[in-house]
């Protein structure tokens, strides 16, 4: 576990991993499991040692917008700032890919804020990459249409995943941006016209 740790947190000093080891426990969770729900209060912080979270506001109406997927190495910013001020969830998280996540016990948190440099920073460094994933989300809803919106959504998949395969349907990308099935497989196919996606059934290959 040290080694997997230290490979997947490479920022951890040994003291740090050290205490990881002693109070983290370690879960297994299967794509599709809901991880965390609007409004349920926090009780313990989340690293990500294997697979994909996917992290979404959930409207009135069941429909989802995606905030940012979390992957190995990381952890959710929000749901540390819930966890520290004791409030209810106001995200939502599901496991996208198999996962495998360390839990770590909410009275750490400010303990190892004091006592390990590098816990500090990590979570530091997490609040920053958190809020310039949503500041670029932002920034797509208020200056860009739909088209290129679509294009900026399906290229932070594949920088997710590194994979040019999305194995998703029209209907799930447009719940993803809160719009109409009809309305993606329109953009999609003019995307395709113009080279950019490749389109077969529930997949899409990205070309550029």
């Amino acid at each position: 576990m040290t080694n997997t740790i230290a490979n997947t947190f490479p920022s951890f000093s040994n003291s740090l991993i050290d205490d990881v080891k002693k109070n983290a426990t370690t879960h297994s969770f299967s794509a599709g499991q809901i991880l965390m729900k609007t409004g349920q209060f926090i009780k313990s912080t989340v690293l990500v040692l294997n697979g994909k979270i996917k992290v979404y506001r959930e409207g009135e109406d069941g429909g989802e917008f995606l905030m940012y997927y979390l992957q190995p190495g990381q952890a959710c910013a929000i749901s540390m700032i819930c966890a520290i001020r004791s409030e209810a969830s106001q995200i939502m998280a599901k496991v996208d890919e198999d996962a495998e996540l360390l839990m770590i016990p909410l009275d750490l948190m400010d303990k190892w804020m004091l006592q390990h440099r590098s816990w500090y920073e990590f979570v530091l460094g997490t609040y920053r990459s958190r809020f310039d994933d949503i500041l670029e989300v932002v920034d797509n809803i208020a200056f860009r249409g739909m088209d290129e919106r679509l294009e900026f959504h399906l290229k932070r998949i594949f920088s997710a995943t590194g994979s040019r395969i999305i194995n998703l349907s029209h209907q799930e990308i447009a719940n993803e941006l809160n719009t109409s099935r009809e309305v993606i497989s329109r953009l999609l196919k003019k995307m395709e016209q113009l080279g950019k996606v490749k389109l077969n059934r529930n997949q899409i290959e990205f070309i550029k």
